[in-house]
């Protein structure tokens, strides 16, 4: 497991500068944020992501499943929480009704690697779209599940297993053994488990957009994802032109997928 896992600081940074010099810029490039937009980040974690556009005057919500994270996230911005500029909600996404818990429904739709730890996303697609403004656009960040780390295998504490790539494809019983082997606890080997379970590739994210009802605004494969710039200071570097176009095997060679979308 790196640091920065553990670092609620460090990694509340690096979302944070994150989402101002790359995010922020991918979502304006193709959607005028307007004066005041409403803002509504899912699995918000300390809510780093939302600190660049609090700075930008929009009105934000963060949801979060867990409870400790928001109470983190309170303090490490207890201004705009006080000012009712931010607020932060522990609850299930499934749990909330936008027009009772907000009194409004949101411009921008923040999913930072979140979709891949989403069960069912076919149905979690449907849902989302009650949440979204006449013209409201949605922004997703995920690893797809074949790149060489999308299992997650990171958070492992075993160093060798947090640094082996690709070992996440293999056969579920064969992948828990591995990480039993290495050392790992029965609560790491479910967790991951679970992220195979909802690892998602690009074409699957596309095909259920597609029968969703949402179109693709814009989208950016990344070989190099931008928050790698602060984890190991590794310049971010968008996928090759072509190589970003071959379905299934982009996937194997790409970190990161970018994607702004909008219902149809």
């Amino acid at each position: 497991m790196f640091e920065f896992h553990q670092d609620k600081r460090t990694y509340f940074d690096y979302q944070y500068r994150t989402a101002k010099e790359y995010i922020l810029p991918f979502v304006r490039k193709h959607h005028l944020l307007p004066p005041t937009a409403k803002v509504l980040e899912i699995g918000c974690g300390e809510a780093g992501v939302l600190k660049a556009f609090l700075e930008e005057g929009c009105e934000c919500v963060g949801i979060e499943l867990h409870e400790s994270r928001i109470e983190t996230a309170k303090t490490f911005m207890p201004e705009p929480v006080a000012n009712g500029q931010l607020r932060l909600i522990a609850r299930n996404i499934y749990d909330i009704d936008p027009g009772q818990e907000a009194g409004f429904r949101f411009d921008l739709i923040i999913l930072k690697d979140v979709i891949e730890h989403i069960p069912d996303q076919d149905r979690f697609m449907t849902f989302l779209h009650q949440f979204l403004a006449p013209q409201g656009v949605v922004f997703f960040a995920f690893p797809p599940w074949y790149m060489p780390f999308g299992g997650h295998q990171q958070i492992c504490r075993n160093k060798w297993l947090s640094k082996l790539p690709y070992y996440h494809l293999l056969p579920s019983a064969l992948y828990q053994q591995v990480l039993r082997w290495g050392g790992e606890t029965e609560q790491t080997v479910q967790e991951l488990q679970e992220i195979k379970d909802t690892g998602i590739s690009i074409e699957r994210f596309e095909r259920i957009l597609n029968k969703r009802n949402y179109r693709v605004l814009q989208r950016k494969i990344f070989l190099i994802n931008p928050i790698y710039q602060y984890k190991f200071g590794w310049a971010p570097r968008t996928q090759n032109a072509l190589l970003s176009k071959l379905p299934y095997v982009r996937d194997f060679l790409s970190t990161a997928a970018y994607f702004l979308v909008g219902s149809k």
